[in-house]
């Protein structure tokens, strides 16, 4: 079998700072945000780094993604919170974290023939006139994992909630790859 390989590219978190946050006050004095009301009702927040972005609700919901790993998620979480306190919002508990999603990237290091995936693999989408790549939802009782795969085996997996689930979705897709190949 040749080389696999796949990388987290996107941690996508939620989470819940258990504070009114007035976004008007954070969007007058914090360079690094934007803020348009009448056309979304949150804040976004951009931080350098870890290069990342949050959503911030008024609720105190946050919303954060970018990160590569729950380090920086927590890196990104701290700053927000720091980025608060600067405007006199002082929050004293530890956000619990929340994965939504994991985005990640790499290659099952073989040259796939989607035409073929399309017609043998069940829960998959190739319109190639649209986008070169195939879509491949994972049907499985313990992982949901959805694939974006191309002709040259690099791979794109959505929809897991951790990096173990991530890998395991991986060894699944390469045990369903290789049943088409017999």
């Amino acid at each position: 079998m040749a080389k696999r390989d796949i990388k987290v590219v996107n941690i996508v978190v939620s989470t819940s700072l258990q504070h009114d946050i007035p976004l008007e006050k954070m969007a007058s004095t914090l360079s690094n945000t934007e803020y348009n009301p009448e056309q979304f009702p949150g804040l976004v927040i951009r931080i350098k780094e870890p290069k990342t972005s949050a959503l911030i609700f008024s609720s105190g919901k946050v919303v954060c993604t970018g990160a590569r790993s729950m380090d920086k998620v927590e890196e990104s979480i701290r700053k927000i919170i720091k980025s608060l306190e600067k405007i006199g919002i002082k929050i004293t508990i530890k956000p619990e974290i929340k994965i939504q999603n994991i985005v990640a990237s790499g290659t099952v290091g073989m040259d796939l023939n989607l035409n073929i995936l399309a017609m043998k693999l069940r829960n998959t989408e190739y319109e190639p006139e649209q986008f070169p790549g195939l879509v491949y939802k994972l049907i499985d009782p313990e992982i949901k994992a959805t694939f974006l795969l191309f002709s040259n085996g690099k791979i794109v997996c959505t929809g897991t909630k951790s990096e173990t689930e991530v890998n395991k979705a991986l060894d699944k897709l390469i045990d369903n790859l290789k049943k088409v190949k017999r």
